[in-house]
Formats: structure tokens, C-alpha cells, sequence
């Protein structure tokens, strides 16, 4: 804490789109609170116009960016750059507390630096796991790494506490909150909005049935992705009263792949990434969705709209449980037979879309900050 003015000094880093979604409801709660919080945001640039996007609707700006961005880099650069940034800002900039969220890279040099300078660290998002260290890769293992540096474990689902209570963490140190993807998720869902793309405007205003589609993780890249594809054409012309829209991530190894099979055909629409708000709203038009995403699968519940998880593994067993999400991987016969069943029988969709959303009530940046607020009180920040 800094002694000066007895507020605690809190360094909030994120990278990626979905790091900025999520952590964006947890730097909006703790400005809230000026008198007991000093929040300082900064971001790697892991992923770098997606995440701008993110920031603008949210109104955050980064007090500094360590623009690690470089076309085809490693995982190996991402990580020695990240932590040589965040070392020298450490140095520069004394924190009490750090808080990064999810699996990415970025969470975990979060993590290794703040241990470094021995900074307490706050994991938002703690506990989810798959049980495959290389999938999904490398997320699985930054969650672990990450764990073992972590002094508040926000987990968003009781499962997610169960996990790290198997690897023999501390149950002091794990507070289940629900996930913030959902406390972003209500505030955007609220707001108008009106698609400037004429062809998605049309799209979404009609009466048509709407599939959206996201796949993008290393795992079906190649094959997998064929495979996606290929179950998407055939759908795609089982039902022409269905419009196929697939936001295409900007890795050439996935357009590559999805645009020779799906281009030529009328009622599919490859679409570049949407921003978070036009997301959402293609979220709550849509009909069904088929996704690898790990934060749609959190998502799509709150507006009741089953999802085919294009995954072998997921580290969000909770929709599955409760009925929200299927994970059916990436052959194509199991992708077309699933996605017929819930585009004719009106009683299989309607036990997916009434499913409750497991993860949480849009409540979880509030206890975040309570509990940082209450350590700081009791002094184990220091």
C-alpha cells in the first residue's frame, strides 16, 4: 500500500481482446472506489487493433502500452518481451497488488513478473482446466504456471474453485465470483446499435434463421478446419432459409483454409472480425452457434442460444453440464448431425436455449475489488 496516501496501488495487464473484455468491468469497478484504489492499466498490444477496439467502448485508456506486436512472432517472443516490458515498468512503477485474467501469455508473464518484483497477484478467471496440458495450447499450461504465483484466486464457477482445491491450493485463497465476461457482456447487450455493413444490417433485420460461426484455435488449424468447413458448406445448403455468417479470425492459416470451401456460396458470409459491440449483438440475433471460443461458450447462455463447441476438450465443463453447450469436436458427420438436430427439432433447441447460464450473474468485478479492498485493510498487500 502506498503509504502516503493509504491507497492500494493496483496494476491491472492485459493483451488480448478477450483479456480486455473481461478485465475492463474490473478497472471500471476499482475507479469507482478512488479513495481506497490507485489503478494503473497496462497492456502488452498481444493482440493489437482487436484490443483497441475493446478500449474504446469500455472508455479505458492505458497508461502504458508495451506495443509487443510483431508480425509471425513466437510464443517465446511474446513472452521475453512482455516480461522485459513489465520488469521495467515494476521498476519504475511500484505496485501493491497485479491482476491479469484468463490463460493468456500475457496472464502469465503477469504473473512471473509480479513474483519477480514480489508483488501479491490476483488470477481473474482461476481455476479452469482441461486436464490436457497441450490442450488448449498453450493456454492449458500458462493456467497452471500462472497458479502457482497467484495470492487470490478469482475463480468463476464452484468447479473452477474444485480444480484448484486438487492441486492443493490454499482454499483461503480461492473466492468464486461468477466470470466478468458476463458483467461486460450485460452492459454492451444494453446499448443500440445499428450495423454500418449494409449486408449484415439486411442480415440481422431479416426473418431469416442466423448461425454465427468463430474457429480459430492452433488445434484445428489444417485438417480440423477443413473439416469445420466443409460441415458448414453442407449445412449451408441443407438449409437456404439459414444465413451462414463466420467471423474470420486474421491468421492466414485459418482464412486460408475457410475461404476456398465457403466463398463461393450465397448464403454463407465471411465477415472480418466484428468489434465487441457488433459481437454481441450478432450473439443475440443468432439462432445457433459454432465456435472453438472459449469466451462465446460463457456468453451465448445469457441470451439463450445453444452452442456446438468445435473443441475435443474444454476448460468450461460448467455449459456443458448445465446443458447450454455441447463440445462435439471437429468431424464433420458429428458436426453436421448435431447442427440438423437443433435446426429441426424444435424441442432439442428448446432444452439447450432455456438452460441457466452457469457463469455467474454480472456481479464478479464487484467482489473482486471487496475482496482486494478487504486484504488491504487487513494488510496483506504488503
Amino acid at each position: 500500500m502506498d503509504s502516503t496516501s493509504n491507497k492500494t496501488r493496483v496494476l491491472c495487464v492485459f493483451g488480448t481482446r478477450p483479456d480486455a473484455i473481461k478485465m475492463a468491468p474490473v478497472v471500471l469497478e476499482l475507479k469507482k472506489h478512488p479513495q481506497d484504489f490507485e489503478v494503473t492499466v497496462v497492456v502488452t498490444g498481444q493482440h493489437r487493433e482487436q484490443l483497441d477496439q475493446v478500449l474504446r467502448v469500455f472508455g479505458i485508456t492505458p497508461d502504458h502500452d508495451l506495443k509487443i506486436m510483431k508480425h509471425g512472432q513466437t510464443l517465446t517472443e511474446i513472452t521475453t518481451r512482455s516480461l522485459q516490458g513489465l520488469d521495467a515498468w515494476l521498476q519504475e512503477h511500484p505496485a501493491d497488488v497485479c491482476l491479469a485474467q484468463g490463460d493468456t501469455t500475457t496472464t502469465f508473464v503477469a504473473g512471473l513478473a509480479a513474483f519477480y518484483h514480489q508483488v501479491p497477484f490476483g488470477h481473474v478467471e482461476a481455476g479452469l482446466r482441461t486436464g490436457n496440458l497441450y490442450d488448449p495450447f498453450p493456454e492449458e499450461a500458462n493456467r497452471r504456471l500462472v497458479a502457482a504465483l497467484t495470492t487470490w484466486h478469482f475463480a468463476p464457477t464452484e468447479p473452477s474453485r474444485e480444480n484448484l482445491l486438487k492441486e492443493g491450493l490454499d482454499p483461503a485463497t480461492i473466492y468464486v465470483t461468477g466470470n466478468t465476461s458476463i458483467d461486460a457482456l450485460r452492459t454492451v447487450a444494453s446499448l443500440d446499435y445499428t450495423f454500418e455493413d449494409p449486408e449484415l444490417r439486411a442480415i440481422v433485420e431479416s426473418d431469416r434463421r442466423l448461425i454465427l460461426v468463430t474457429a480459430h484455435r492452433r488445434e484445428n488449424w489444417g485438417e480440423p478446419m477443413q473439416n469445420i468447413a466443409s460441415a458448414l458448406a453442407t449445412i449451408a445448403g441443407e438449409f437456404p432459409d439459414c444465413d451462414v455468417v463466420v467471423a474470420m479470425h486474421r491468421n492466414p492459416i485459418v482464412r486460408d483454409t475457410l475461404k476456398p470451401i465457403l466463398e463461393p456460396i450465397s448464403n454463407v458470409h465471411l465477415i472480418e472480425p466484428p468489434d465487441y459491440v457488433p459481437f454481441v449483438k450478432l450473439m443475440q440475433r443468432a439462432n445457433l452457434i459454432l465456435t472453438d471460443s472459449g469466451g462465446v461458450q460463457e456468453e451465448a447462455p445469457t441470451f439463450g442460444v445453444p452452442i456446438l463447441v468445435l473443441r475435443k476438450t474444454t476448460e468450461r465443463p460448467e455449459g456443458v453440464d448445465a446443458g447450454t453447450a455441447k463440445l462435439i469436436g471437429t468431424d464433420r458427420e458429428v458436426i453436421l448431425t448435431e447442427a440438423r438436430s437443433l435446426l429441426t427439432d424444435p424441442v432439442a433447441r428448446a432444452q439447450m436455449a432455456h438452460a441457466e447460464n452457469p457463469y455467474g450473474d454480472g456481479c464478479a468485478a464487484a467482489m473482486i475489488a471487496e475482496v482486494l479492498k478487504n486484504s488491504a485493510r487487513r494488510g496483506s498487500t504488503e
